[in-house]
């Protein structure tokens, strides 16, 4: 359980900040980039979510991806070092990238396959969507670069898990944006 009693420590104010097991880092580090990346994708989806209130099943789905964000966040906050630690870390697991697969192949049932590539936009729920999905992206890209360095160890559910969240959010924009059929679609050359 997380209790938080103060919000400001100070410790930051020498530019590091605490991994989880107590490591300090640069606030500039590859891992807190990877995972402060995750937190704005999650605050992106909270933006959208603004917007899918009245959509039940597809704002449910967003809420446990939110708490699933968190749950990345922890798991990259706390590298694996093979040291023993006190506490079992939080890491994903391959549940949570089934279940993110199975709300992609719900929402992708209803849609027509794409001939185009879409604009991102539609509706302002589809807009935000699109934007998560894009962080989401580059989040991916710094978790994969972060799995790559030498000496630092990356969960491979985890690497999997945000590869299918950028896909999950793509699917949601199309649906949200009455089910694909207000996309706005990529027209090849059409201003030259």
């Amino acid at each position: 359980m997380v209790k938080l009693n103060k919000i400001y420590t100070r410790t930051g104010d020498d530019g590091t900040t605490g991994l989880v097991a107590g490591e300090r880092r640069p606030k500039y580090d590859l891992r807190i980039e990877a995972y402060g990346t995750i937190d704005e994708t999650n605050a992106v989806i909270g933006m959208a979510r603004l917007h899918t209130g009245s959509v039940k099943d597809l704002d449910a789905m967003l809420m446990r991806i939110q708490n699933d964000c968190f749950d990345l966040g922890a798991d990259l906050a706390t590298p694996d070092t093979g040291e023993k630690l006190e506490y079992e870390p939080l890491r994903i697991v391959d549940a949570q990238v089934d279940r993110i697969e199975a709300d992609i192949d719900k929402l992708n049932a209803d849609l027509e396959p794409l001939r185009s590539f879409i604009l991102p936009g539609g509706s302002e729920a589809a807009a935000y969507l699109h934007l998560a999905r894009t962080v989401a992206r580059r989040a991916e890209r710094l978790i994969v670069e972060l799995a790559d360095q030498e000496n630092e160890t990356v969960n491979s559910a985890a690497i999997r898990f945000v590869n299918r969240l950028s896909d999950f959010l793509f699917v949601a924009a199309r649906w949200v944006n009455d089910k694909g059929h207000a996309d706005v679609l990529w027209v090849p050359g059409k201003n030259r």
